[in-house]
């Protein structure tokens, strides 16, 4: 099956309500410009280097959204022309993301990453540090301005068991719901990343507004 079949395959199955993120991680060009042509303009990465090389090499229409883990001293590459940073973390990455976009004249999109698995190798936030960064953005606005934040995203444990994986994706809409009324200048919930390409299907029943799928998309790797 063809590139262009699987996403129309996996279009035709998304409610209107969820955005699919096509994760071309590890991808030639070809490959991406072969889901371009097909009608697809949101590309998922995981390296900011290889992000960077595909985005000079791509059309200008296309929203990059950086799906991997973040390490502050790449922040500075993929902030001309990121649109949506899946996997913040940190306060200290929240900073360097506003520090950086507020010397490029921007606002940057950012989701926050809360940590739902039960594998300690999943990055992501507790319940805990995710209040408190929502509330140091909610009192200091002025020293965020160049950030907004627009959701939660969150993986579930890599396991055959959909229980369990159900458990996680609903603690994650739980925790969304808690805090969606939270709206600020720079801070508003309306995007709920969960689900890949073995799960969404799962995490769309269970409330996800956005799904990061590549293997079914792109084949595996």
């Amino acid at each position: 099956m063809s590139i262009k079949n699987n996403l129309q395959n996996i279009k035709s199955s998304l409610p209107p309500h969820v955005t699919l993120v096509a994760v071309s991680k590890t991808k030639p060009v070809a490959d991406l410009m072969e889901a371009y042509n097909a009608g697809q303009r949101i590309f998922g990465e995981n390296k900011i280097q290889e992000m960077t090389e595909k985005w000079e090499q791509m059309p200008k229409d296309i929203q990059w959204h950086m799906i991997g883990h973040v390490q502050s001293n790449k922040v500075k590459y993929m902030i001309p022309y990121v649109s949506l940073i899946h996997g913040v973390d940190s306060l200290k990455l929240l900073k360097e993301i506003n520090r950086l976009a507020t010397k490029w004249r921007k606002k940057v999109d950012c989701l926050l990453q809360i940590h739902i698995a039960e594998e300690d190798t999943k990055f992501g936030l507790d319940e805990k540090e995710l209040d408190e960064i929502l509330k140091q953005v909610q009192n200091d606005n002025a020293s965020f301005n160049n950030i907004r934040i627009v959701g939660l995203m969150g993986m579930a444990t890599f396991t055959e068991n959909q229980e369990q994986i159900k458990r996680e994706f609903l603690h994650l809409k739980s925790i969304f719901d808690q805090h969606k009324q939270l709206t600020t200048d720079n801070c508003q919930l309306t995007t709920l990343s969960m689900g890949m390409s073995g799960d969404y299907q799962l995490a769309i029943e269970c409330g996800s507004t956005m799904v990061r799928i590549g293997s079914s998309i792109f084949g595996s790797r």
